[in-house]
C-alpha cells in the first residue's frame, strides 16, 4: 500500500468542517496541531503592538494514494481555500514508508475496493 501525507493549514474555526469533509471521502483519521502561526504576503495588522490574527491549526492526514486527490479537493472546498484568501492551504507529500497503520489497512483496503 502506498501513502500520501496531506498537510492542511486552516483557520481554527474551520478545522471541524475540514475534518468532517475529509472523513466523508475516505480519510480514516488525522493528527491536529493547534495554535500554529503563519504569515502570508502581507504582514498582519497590529493594534498598539499586538498582532491581530486568527489562530491556525495544522492537520496531518495519512491517506492511501488513490484517495488523496478526492480528499484534498474536498478539504479545499470545505475550507473555502480558493474563495477566501488566507483561509488555508493544503498540500500532499509522498510517503516512502509508514509503520503503525496496519490496524487501519483493512478499512483502507475496503474503501479503495469500493471506489474502484
Amino acid at each position: 500500500m502506498h501513502f500520501k501525507l496531506i498537510i492542511v493549514f486552516v483557520d481554527d474555526n474551520k478545522t471541524d468542517q475540514v475534518l468532517d469533509a475529509a472523513r466523508g471521502v475516505g480519510a480514516t483519521g488525522a493528527t491536529i496541531i493547534n495554535n500554529a502561526r503563519g504569515e502570508g504576503l502581507n504582514k498582519k495588522k497590529t493594534f498598539m503592538g499586538l498582532t491581530l490574527e486568527t489562530q491556525r491549526d495544522v492537520l496531518l492526514f495519512l491517506v492511501e494514494e488513490h484517495l488523496c486527490r478526492k480528499i484534498i479537493e474536498k478539504i479545499a472546498q470545505a475550507g473555502q481555500f480558493d474563495d477566501e484568501p488566507g483561509s488555508g492551504i493544503a498540500l500532499q507529500i509522498d510517503v516512502e514508508d509508514a509503520i503503525g497503520v496496519l490496524h487501519q489497512a483493512k478499512e483502507i483496503t475496503q474503501n479503495i475496493e469500493d471506489e474502484l
